[in-house]
């Protein structure tokens, strides 16, 4: 075998309390935080001067994290694009959860903005995706049974 699991997904943010936020106002549970530099992180992100600090958010079901980080140095340099949503390279996460539109007015008190719109595909769910901070494309769906 070649893979045992995917460990995380790690998003770049300048704002890391604003975004802490949001995913745990969307339903993520804080898992730990730390700040990391040194060679060990020089060498790694292939950076000289690394500091950042992370923090790591879990869904509730403990099987997938979120690894925040914003980078003190070296200095960042632009911004991602906020680009449409069928951009090659575009990332987003997507989470099914209870009530879209529930989740959907608690992200936007945090700052979040609706894509398109809550769409219903059949009787078998309703889906949207919302840019939080950052631009981060999130998915929403809801399972209708």
């Amino acid at each position: 075998m070649t893979i045992h699991r995917m460990d995380h997904v790690g998003i770049v943010v300048e704002d890391l309390a604003a975004a802490v936020a949001f995913f745990v106002e969307l339903g993520l549970e804080p898992e730990g935080e730390a700040t990391v530099g040194g060679p060990w992180a020089d060498d790694l992100l292939g950076l000289d001067g690394v500091r950042a600090d992370i923090v790591v958010v879990r869904t509730p079901d403990g099987h997938t994290r979120v690894e925040l980080s914003t980078f003190y140095s070296p200095a960042t340099i632009g911004t991602a694009q906020k680009a449409p949503v069928n951009t090659p390279g575009t990332t987003r996460l997507t989470f099914v959860v209870d009530d879209v539109e529930d989740v959907l007015d608690r992200l936007r008190a945090q700052g979040a903005e609706l894509v398109g719109t809550v769409a219903r595909y059949e009787d078998i769910y309703r889906y949207c995706y919302v840019r939080g901070p950052d631009g981060i494309l999130i998915g929403l769906v809801e399972e209708l049974h």
